[in-house]
């Protein structure tokens, strides 16, 4: 289990984060929803450890993430930041194997580049895996980052804003990767996400931020709600029922 107890950030004086407390369900797929500015980022790398929280605690299976090695801890969780920028020129491939550096040190054994082969076929990228990453599409660059982090194989998947650069087609075919991995893998999957209704169709649970504090929190049912969304974004989303799923109807 993954809980934040009392977390806050701050820049420059100004609070980002302010006293979060938080416990991630296993085996789910948990969203943070909330306007620009909300703490969602911030929140997601002081999970990670990738950013130095000012105080509180975060603990991993009852560890204060402080206390681990950072060899062990990347064999528990993987992040996904939201720009990824790598000034090798490397294949797809190649990034992907990267994924597996906690484990192999870089000398990567058969059952590591199974993984990586998993991976790939995973983010339907086999017929890309030899192409170099400058040769790709936006999108297919995103999805094979998201290939390096299923190649890491941690019970915890964190992604901030995983579906930038997507069209719909691969918008989809990663959300419901990702509820894949929860469903037959067990992982546990924290995502950072604008699209409302996105969090809606493919979440477990919804954790909603503004102004770095945490305003609802609860099945996806109990967040995709008028009243809850409106104290959120500060605008009247009416929402309907389709497929079972329940949509908030926000352009009009």
């Amino acid at each position: 289990m993954i809980e934040v107890q009392e977390v806050s950030k701050s820049y420059a004086g100004k609070p980002v984060v302010e006293k979060v407390s938080l416990k991630i369900r296993q085996g789910s797929v948990t969203s943070f929803i909330g306007p620009n500015g909300a703490g969602k980022s911030t929140l997601l790398a002081m999970i990670s450890r990738l950013l130095q929280k000012d105080s509180g605690k975060v603990l991993i299976d009852g560890k204060d993430i402080s206390d681990w090695k950072s060899t062990e801890l990347a064999k528990k969780i993987s992040i996904l930041k939201q720009s990824n920028q790598i000034n090798l020129r490397l294949t797809v491939r190649e990034l992907v194997s990267f994924g597996r550096f906690p484990y192999s040190q870089g000398k990567l054994k058969k059952e590591d580049w199974e993984k990586v082969d998993e991976a790939i076929a995973y983010m339907d990228l086999t017929d890309l895996q030899h192409k170099y990453l400058d040769q790709l599409s936006g999108g297919q660059n995103q999805r094979a980052f998201i290939a390096m982090v299923i190649a890491q194989n941690t019970e915890y998947i964190l992604l901030d804003e995983p579906l930038n650069n997507l069209d719909m087609k691969h918008s989809v075919q990663i959300m419901k990767v990702l509820r894949r991995l929860a469903e037959e893998l067990g992982k546990t999957v924290i995502i950072v996400i604008h699209d409302i209704n996105f969090a809606s169709c493919y979440s477990d649970y919804i954790v909603a931020l503004k102004d770095g504090k945490i305003v609802k929190e609860g099945p996806t049912e109990a967040i995709i709600d008028n009243k809850v969304l409106e104290h959120i974004y500060d605008m009247d989303i009416p929402i309907e029922l389709v497929n079972g799923n329940r949509i908030g109807v926000y352009f009009k």
